[in-house]
């Protein structure tokens, strides 16, 4: 087996000049993987490249395979990907993924930046403030979620559940959804693939296929941000979402 001609070519357009050290240790797995990550699985859906990058750096944060994560935003970022919707997919992560396992993609994020001359801290994103987080968050968290489901989740927790539901409004959505940088569309996306990505997570991710479709994220745009994935999560946990989004629009 030898590395397609369109796998090459793909390849270099995100590290031009690059040539790995498995090519040499490892061929014949780096042809298998290159032929299909590279190749087969990109001629399937409309995911843009940007879009294609972004979801994969969400993917390897959940997965913690930070490694490759480095490697690939270096490649988001040739591709045309900004440092604000780089640091956004990292901050995005955090609610979902926790600080404890984003903690080194910061990091390692600030390193890529910095060695490719940006410089930090890039301009701010925010757009709530201390008075305004929980009321702006509400009405993001409505927009994703739905109005009627957001309120029946506040009225039908346990008391000593509430600030458990507020702060899902607040900080989740309210300190995150908000933001600047990304469209809420995108940050679905993100979402999905992370919570796909992380495994044991199918009733949030059933959640979050619902609020993509309330988006304007319809099936074929989920199917393909899957599709994506299979090459960096595995089979396993992208069945598992598929099952989920079949669940859900079929």
């Amino acid at each position: 087996m030898a590395i397609s001609d369109v796998a090459r070519r793909n390849h270099q357009e995100l590290f031009p000049g690059h040539i790995s050290m498995l090519t040499r240790t490892d061929p014949e797995l780096i042809e298998i993987f290159d032929n299909f990550a590279f190749d087969e699985v990109l001629r399937h859906g409309n995911l843009d490249t940007r879009t294609r990058l972004m979801v994969q750096l969400a993917a390897m944060i959940a997965c913690q395979a930070v490694s490759e994560y480095r490697v690939m935003l270096g490649a988001a970022l040739t591709a045309g990907v900004t440092p604000v919707e780089a640091k956004e997919i990292v901050y995005q992560t955090v609610p979902y993924v926790g600080m404890a396992k984003v903690f080194d993609f910061l990091h390692a994020t600030n390193d890529v930046l910095t060695e490719r001359g940006v410089e930090l801290p890039l301009p701010g994103q925010s757009t709530t403030a201390p008075k305004t987080r929980l009321e702006q968050g509400l009405a993001v968290q409505k927009q994703i979620v739905g109005a009627e489901r957001v309120e029946g989740l506040h009225a039908s927790a346990p008391q000593d559940e509430q600030h458990i539901q507020r702060y899902l409004s607040v900080n989740c959505f309210g300190d995150h959804l908000t933001r600047t940088g990304l469209d809420v569309p995108t940050r679905e996306l993100l979402t999905f693939a992370m919570l796909v990505s992380l495994g044991g997570c199918e009733a949030q991710v059933k959640g979050h296929v619902a609020a993509n479709l309330n988006v304007g994220n319809d099936r074929a745009r989920l199917i393909g941000v899957l599709t994506q994935l299979i090459p960096f999560i595995g089979y396993p946990r992208t069945l598992n979402g598929l099952r989920v989004l079949d669940e859900v629009t079929l």
